[in-house]
């Protein structure tokens, strides 16, 4: 064998070895896992397909559909992956646009980037008091109060029917800089030549952003769309937070379950039955980021 050959196992043994503890023997394990009872940590007993029809037919917080709307961690899911996705995106591209046309931008981009700075759990804590239902503490119903003095407190947060909504709206808070910065710089990117050329044409604004902008910056459009995705999936803190999976367990979504099952109700064979579900659904986004990012490279 070589002297190079020798250097390369040199670097590849070691990525090898960690790779394999820290995320195939974690992977294997958890498939595993989720054919046992594995109740309490201490006791398993293979149950083949059990957890994972357990999970579909008997389980209401995690997938029900004998009312309408449906409700469960999988409904819960859909309306996230809708809203905070097409939140996020959405707003970070037009604070993208809007910021790099004026002399502030370097203000506005700081003041949207600020909670990415903050970290989750201290985001989830500001914005319980955003939506105390107490006037004096609650931002949210402080303003409703003042503009509408009739009006009584809404409790956000206890309310079954728009609490899912009331936490979008913090993670869309937390994330929307993120994708703002991405999206301008793939926006600062673009060839100037071709706007130039098409406002010669004799293209307004509005024109050029959707026939030329938006066209050019689909494939980091796309990137960040199928990280936001990714981020729903797996999404936990927010929700523990904010409101531990209630009321009656209205909030709960996929990721916030897998942690419930294990640690709370000590099932771990049923919370790795939901881990794979989440392994399974972010698997698809998961390459095509991945084929996104080589097709990349080999443009360059």
């Amino acid at each position: 064998m070589s002297r190079n050959n020798l250097l390369g196992w040199a670097f590849v043994f070691p990525a090898v070895i960690l790779i394999t503890a820290f995320l195939i023997y974690p992977t294997i394990r958890t498939i595993q896992l989720s054919f046992d009872t594995g109740l309490g940590f201490t006791t398993s007993e293979y149950v083949g397909l059990e957890n994972y029809s357990n999970l579909f037919t008997r389980d209401r917080f995690f997938f029900d559909i004998d009312q309408f709307p449906p409700r469960g961690a999988v409904f819960n899911t859909i309306i996230w992956l809708g809203l905070f996705t097409a939140g996020t995106v959405g707003i970070g591209l037009v604070v993208a646009v809007l910021a790099n046309a004026v002399r502030y931008e370097v203000l506005i981009k700081t003041i949207i980037f600020i909670p990415m700075a903050i970290s989750f759990t201290a985001a989830g804590i500001i914005w319980r008091f955003v939506y105390s239902p107490d006037e004096k503490t609650g931002i949210l119903n402080a303003i409703l109060v003042g503009l509408i003095p009739s009006t009584d407190p809404i409790p956000w947060l206890g309310r079954i029917d728009i609490v899912n909504v009331a936490l979008i709206i913090a993670g869309i808070w937390i994330w929307t800089g993120f994708c703002m910065v991405i999206l301008s710089a793939a926006l600062k990117g673009l060839p100037q030549e071709v706007m130039e050329a098409a406002r010669v044409d004799g293209a307004n604004s509005w024109q050029t952003f959707w026939r030329i902008t938006i066209p050019m910056l689909l494939p980091t459009i796309s990137v960040i769309t199928t990280t936001m995705i990714i981020n729903v999936l797996k999404a936990f803190d927010i929700v523990y937070i904010m409101t531990a999976g209630g009321p009656r367990g209205a909030s709960r979504i996929i990721g916030f379950t897998m942690y419930w099952e294990t640690f709370q109700n000590g099932k771990p064979g049923y919370g790795a039955a939901v881990a794979v579900i989440m392994l399974l659904l972010m698997l698809p986004f998961v390459i095509i980021n991945i084929r996104r990012y080589r097709s990349g490279e080999q443009g360059t």
